[in-house]
């Protein structure tokens, strides 16, 4: 059975935001803004999902 993937895109910049979020936008895979990464829905990727949600927005893959 194929895992379940979602899309996950930057729709804000991360100027000025804390330190550990622009950190988690980078292990994300997420670089500028409107750039998007396709991932495996994991509990762990949800986590930092839910972490930066006012900077991405997520849809299915």
């Amino acid at each position: 059975m194929a895992q379940k993937q979602i899309k996950v895109t930057l729709v804000r910049s991360v100027i000025g935001t804390h330190k550990s979020h622009r950190a988690t936008v980078r292990g994300l895979g997420l670089g500028r803004v409107n750039s998007s990464r396709v991932l495996i829905d994991t509990p762990e990727v949800r986590g930092m999902i839910r972490k930066v949600d006012y900077l991405v927005t997520v849809s299915e893959a």
